[in-house]
């Protein structure tokens, strides 16, 4: 069963891994020219939030504008091939081709067929999912001032730790639940590509609830707030220590000449006029230091859904295979 199932996927294995492999070198390149050639030379503890790194970001950024790109895409891309091409075929495929006559009826019961062919494709592409976590999380520190982090960006999130793991389990169960139910590979994939396109902000919308977050108060915005943790929500503080929801536009307009050069800048500035007629910023926020509860919390949602396409996919190729 095993040879058998390497003959009817190796074409899936040899492109995913070459897909892997040429992710794997874009990002070895980026990293090693960046740390040879852009930041060569660069102030001390550039790139940085501060203002002298802004130059060293800034050509950061122009530089592997196309790297980020793809970058970004991965936590759709990644799963959505992973559920078209290696879950929608596996059952469909044995119905358009008719060879479920031979391969359900022979001395190997259908159980074990499907255990068997379960078992190793969802070790594989769980395989191939702490490859690619692996591979981001050796590139991200180089550009961690350029690209938002692991915790406070959603695409960033759903690249590292073992949230690719989870995805690509997840998009491969869809795949092979919809193949079992349609017969047609086709119609299956898109299915399994639509509950991912669905799946992805739902969960990132969801993300917020995982736990109660912290509520932070500062005269002016906390940077490291931004960029180390989630922000999910934010107000004003009056001199009596109540949350209002008066804008910072109207009480404190840019004033002529201040440095909006950025937004976060433009953000300095109206905190510090704020301060200035006594309110302070309120943060709310999930810290850095969650992230691993996040990233378990979502995986096993990830794969309590999983679960549950894997018994349809046994219940319908059962019941279809008795008719």
């Amino acid at each position: 069963m095993l040879w058998l199932t390497w003959r009817q996927y190796r074409a899936q294995f040899l492109a995913t891994a070459a897909l892997l492999l040429l992710l794997g070198v874009v990002l070895l390149a980026s990293g090693l020219e960046a740390s040879t050639q852009v930041l060569q030379g660069a102030p001390s503890g550039c790139p940085g939030p501060g203002i002298g790194c802004r130059e060293v970001n800034l050509a950061l950024s122009e530089r592997y504008q196309l790297v980020y790109q793809g970058f970004g895409y991965l936590p759709l891309v990644g799963p959505a091939l992973i559920g078209a091409f290696w879950g929608a075929p596996l059952i469909a495929r044995e119905y358009e081709r008719g060879t479920q006559r031979l391969a359900w009826t022979q001395s190997v019961p259908i159980r074990r067929w499907l255990s068997v062919k379960l078992t190793a494709l969802v070790a594989a592409v769980a395989l191939g999912g702490l490859v690619l976590s692996a591979m981001t999380s050796l590139w991200l520190p180089i550009f961690e001032e350029v690209v938002p982090t692991s915790f406070a960006s959603p695409g960033t999130f759903n690249a590292t730790g073992v949230a690719p793991t989870a995805w690509w389990v997840f998009a491969f169960l869809v795949g092979t639940a919809a193949s079992a139910v349609l017969r047609r590979t086709l119609p299956a994939m898109a299915v399994t590509v639509a509950v991912i396109a669905v799946t992805i902000p739902v969960l990132v919308l969801a993300q917020e609830s995982y736990a109660e977050p912290v509520r932070a108060v500062a005269s002016g915005t906390d940077e490291l707030l931004r960029q180390k943790a989630l922000l999910v929500g934010e107000s004003w503080v009056d001199t009596a220590g109540q949350e209002v929801s008066t804008p910072a536009e109207t009480m404190c307009p840019v004033p002529p000449g201040a440095d909006v050069s950025t937004p976060e800048r433009a953000q300095q500035v109206k905190a510090e006029c704020m301060a200035q007629r006594g309110y302070q910023y309120a943060v709310f926020y999930h810290p850095a230091e969650r992230f691993w509860q996040f990233q378990f919390a979502q995986a096993g949602i990830l794969l309590g859904a999983a679960s549950v396409f894997a018994a349809l996919t046994v219940i319908f190729t059962r019941r279809r295979s008795r008719s």
